[in-house]
């Protein structure tokens, strides 16, 4: 197959990425590089299945190319990279799902988008289905992201249905893994991050709002499948295991073996207090269930982050 991946670059694109060539498949990434970094595909430029062009998907722009799939992962992720580029969110989930969906639905192949679990807002179900329609203020500060993805999903399906397009849309819950920006902001590389300088841990509120945490391999697994399946409308691809942020900390203190501190800071505006997503549909139709256990995932995030932070 030939694939376009934009956000190539980023930390969940450039796994995307890697795990394509090594099965074989040719794949063009595309990244504006804003958040997206070209370290993060260094080893694959030598490959000759693999090509990188730097791109804004919010702009026009040609790919002459045959393609077998696109899969649409350009967008600033992280609460303050979003928050900081506000105007390039929206433009990602709006402008560049309407570009790259126009290129599917011309060159006849799949398009497989990169949702969120934050099209659930700040859910009053747990565990969150993907038949929950969710509780997002549409104007907060999270909006940017939340209504860019909530639209992408709702563009992505009008053209399923308009135009026959052969679509996919994966909500993704928390993921982490090697590759993270140490400075993304993110509360599994800030905590890390903190604990391997020795610096206090930065708990937001009391530390008792949940999450559940996927290990990258086992998201970029679930995506694969779900590429390759024949579902249409929108899968939750997360790890059910529902943690305290507070627990996660002492977790990550364990592991680094650090004598930081933990320090209270007053709760984002709309931050979600639960987080959890229900994946009966990802075990019926991908056959797909998280593999790697949280201690194990994070043993392998530190490692990079030392490596990275120390060189």
């Amino acid at each position: 197959m030939r694939l376009l991946i934009t956000g190539g670059a980023g930390f969940l694109g450039s796994h995307l990425c890697e795990r394509f060539v090594n099965d074989g498949h040719e794949v063009l990434a595309a990244d504006n590089l804003i958040t997206g970094s070209k370290e993060n595909i260094r080893a694959l430029l030598k490959r000759k299945k693999f090509r990188f062009i730097r791109r804004d998907v919010s702009e026009a722009f040609v790919v002459p190319q045959k393609l077998d799939a696109i899969l649409h992962f350009a967008s600033p992720a992280s609460p303050p990279d979003y928050l900081k580029r506000p105007i390039e969110t929206l433009k990602a989930g709006a402008m560049g799902t309407h570009r790259l969906l126009e290129i599917a639905r011309q060159k006849k192949c799949a398009f497989l988008l990169a949702s969120t679990s934050e099209v659930y807002g700040d859910p009053l179900v747990n565990p969150q289905k993907e038949s929950y329609w969710g509780n997002v203020n549409p104007v907060g500060p999270r909006s940017v992201y939340d209504e860019a993805k909530r639209f992408a999903e709702a563009l992505t399906m009008a053209y399923h249905r308009r135009h026959g397009v052969d679509t996919k849309i994966v909500r993704i819950f928390n993921t982490y893994g090697p590759r993270m920006n140490p400075e993304d902001g993110r509360v599994i590389p800030n905590f890390i991050t903190q604990a391997l300088a020795g610096k206090p841990l930065t708990l937001y509120g009391d530390g008792s709002q949940t999450r559940s945490y996927a290990y990258v391999d086992d998201l970029v697994e679930g995506i694969t499948r779900l590429l390759f399946s024949k579902f249409h409308g929108p899968v939750n691809v997360g790890n059910p295991n529902e943690m305290t942020v507070k627990k996660l900390a002492d977790l990550i203190l364990e592991i680094t073996g650090s004598k930081s501190k933990k320090v209270h800071r007053p709760l984002p505006v709309d931050d979600p207090k639960r987080r959890r997503p229900d994946i009966a549909l990802a075990k019926k139709i991908l056959n797909w269930t998280p593999a790697v256990p949280l201690k194990e995932g994070l043993a392998k995030t530190i490692f990079y982050f030392e490596k990275k932070i120390r060189g």
